[in-house]
Order: structure tokens, then C-alpha cells, then sequence
């Protein structure tokens, strides 16, 4: 088993024995380290809450926990865009294969749609987790950035989580 799975297994287990709290730590988690793959968490903690008996309107408070988790690693990724700055940044971007080329791209993507790209970038997988970088670059608004990314983080979250909440009978068995 590899780093990555055994740390999707201790995320599992984590929210089998801690729902909340477990969510709150993957959604955080899998902001900040992206190779992490939420479609593989959240369902899962739809699923438990399924399992256990939780209300609808505990499963939306858990998207909305999950909504909290996303937003505080999204303002760690914002902040180290913004302090640290595209040059020092590229040097870790490439990385994740993203070259100064599309970075450019990515930033007047963003530059004419900002605010939009905030909420709707974080309920489209990949994306969610890297378009805190060019909100940081250029220095989005914080207000507005938090916003943006608290309720697009919520919806992604409380979507994906309802889907395992309600399907995941059929996906997981029982």
C-alpha cells in the first residue's frame, strides 16, 4: 500500500469513528495535499452517515463542516501564492506540471472572471484545490475570495456527500 492509500485508509477511518471531525480534516487535508481525492472521501462519509442513522439536516451540517475544512486549506494555498509570488511559486508548480505558460493562461482566465471562478472552481475536481493559486497571485479581495470559496466549497461538498448519503447503498453494499 502507498503513502496516498494509507493515508485515504486512515481518512476513512478517521470519519467512521469521528463523522464531523473526520470530514472537517479530509476536506482540509485534501485542500492542502491534492493528491488526494475527495470523490473517494466524501461518498464514503455519506455512506457512514447513512449508516448511522444521521438526518438530512445533519448531512447538510456535515457539508457544511466540509465547506469549513475546504476554505481554511484553500486560504493556506491563497496565502502562500500571495506571499511567496509567481516566481517562487513556478519553482513548486512545475510539479504539478504547470508551466509559467499556463499559469499566464490561468491568470487572465481569472482576471475576467474572478469571482465566478472562485465559486464554480471549487466544485470541479482538480481545479478545486489549484484555483487558489492565481486568487493569490493576484491578490483577490480576501473578503471576497473567503466568500467564494466557502460557498462553492460548501455546495461541492454537501453534493458529493448527499450522493454517498443516498446512493451509497448500491455503490458500498448492504
Amino acid at each position: 500500500m502507498n503513502e496516498i492509500e494509507s493515508l485515504i485508509q486512515w481518512i476513512t477511518e478517521l470519519i467512521s469513528e469521528h463523522l464531523f471531525l473526520g470530514v472537517f480534516l479530509a476536506a482540509l487535508i485534501e485542500t492542502v495535499f491534492p493528491p488526494i481525492p475527495t470523490l473517494a472521501i466524501f461518498p464514503v462519509a455519506g455512506y457512514i452517515a447513512s449508516q448511522s442513522g444521521a438526518e438530512l439536516l445533519q448531512v447538510i451540517i456535515l457539508g457544511i463542516v466540509g465547506g469549513i475544512g475546504a476554505t481554511i486549506g484553500s486560504t493556506v494555498i491563497y496565502f502562500v501564492a500571495y506571499f511567496l509570488g509567481r516566481k517562487a511559486l513556478l519553482k513548486y508548480l512545475r510539479y504539478a506540471r504547470i508551466s509559467e505558460e499556463k499559469l499566464v493562461k490561468i491568470e487572465s482566465w481569472f482576471e475576467r472572471h474572478g469571482d465566478k471562478t472562485v465559486f464554480f472552481g471549487r466544485m470541479v475536481p482538480v481545479m478545486r484545490e489549484m484555483i487558489s493559486v492565481p486568487a493569490g497571485l493576484l491578490k483577490m479581495n480576501i473578503g471576497k475570495f473567503l466568500l467564494f470559496t466557502f460557498l462553492g466549497s460548501c455546495v461541492y461538498s454537501t453534493g458529493v456527500i448527499l450522493a454517498g448519503y443516498y446512493f451509497g447503498i448500491s455503490v458500498f453494499g448492504n
